[in-house]
């Protein structure tokens, strides 16, 4: 199984729940991921590409995998900080 996702990286929860607040009310992701996020995927709008299982740290995929299409995460915490997830495939 493989997964296509996209996501927003901070260190400060309190911004990553703002941010998703932010995404649930309209805001663009991608958008918010450019001026926001701390990964280099910041530069295509967050996008990660197409990632296999065991790709991603455990908390990142098994959010990954529970999401459905089109959806956004709750918060998740990994060692890299946190993370706002938006799910755009699977196969």
């Amino acid at each position: 199984m493989e997964f296509r996702a996209s996501h927003i990286l901070v260190k400060d929860r309190r911004l990553a729940e703002d941010l998703r607040k932010r995404i649930l009310n309209g805001a663009n992701f991608e958008a918010l991921a450019r001026d926001f996020s701390t990964c280099p995927s910041k530069s295509k709008g967050g996008d990660l590409g197409w990632f296999g299982e065991g790709a991603m740290v455990a908390p990142f995929e098994q959010a990954v995998k529970r999401m459905s299409i089109g959806s956004i995460s709750p918060v998740v915490a990994t060692q890299f900080g946190f993370h706002i997830i938006k799910k755009s495939g699977s196969r």
